[in-house]
């Protein structure tokens, strides 16, 4: 997602802990060699209602920063951008069909896809929970 303006007031959005965020409000779990992504509680809050979401094609190779994929509320359409290289090896189907799931519950049923991590040090420069409540409220 492409960074936003956050208002100075106090975010709202939910922020996981155990996670790391991106400046352009995607989300990375690590799973052993793989992470999985997706958008934020604040991305989805900001877009609205999601009514369509173009996935990236399982096998194919990204370098981190690359468009992966995107996501059309009834406001806009936005980028998905994947924070880490590597190979797609999953991506979750189920929002072809269920794009609801991304507003109802971005960190679990709304995630974007699954990427096995060509260089795992990219991780480093994510930020934690800690970090992206800072960023959502002006800090």
């Amino acid at each position: 997602m492409k960074a936003r303006q956050v208002s100075p007031m106090a975010d709202k959005s939910v922020v996981k802990d155990g996670l790391k965020y991106t400046i352009d409000h995607e989300w990375v779990k690590e799973e052993g060699s793989n992470v999985r992504i997706g958008i934020t509680d604040h991305a989805q809050l900001e877009m609205t209602e999601i009514v369509f979401v173009e996935l990236p094609k399982v096998g194919k190779r990204y370098q981190r920063g690359e468009v992966i994929g995107q996501v059309e509320s009834v406001k806009t359409v936005a980028s998905i951008y994947t924070p880490v290289g590597g190979e797609v090896v999953e991506a979750n189907q189920e929002l072809e069909n269920m794009t609801q799931f991304i507003n109802e519950s971005p960190y679990d049923k709304g995630w974007i896809a699954v990427i096995r991590v060509d260089d795992p040090s990219s991780l480093v420069g994510l930020m934690d929970a800690a970090a992206y409540r800072k960023v959502l409220n002006g800090g």
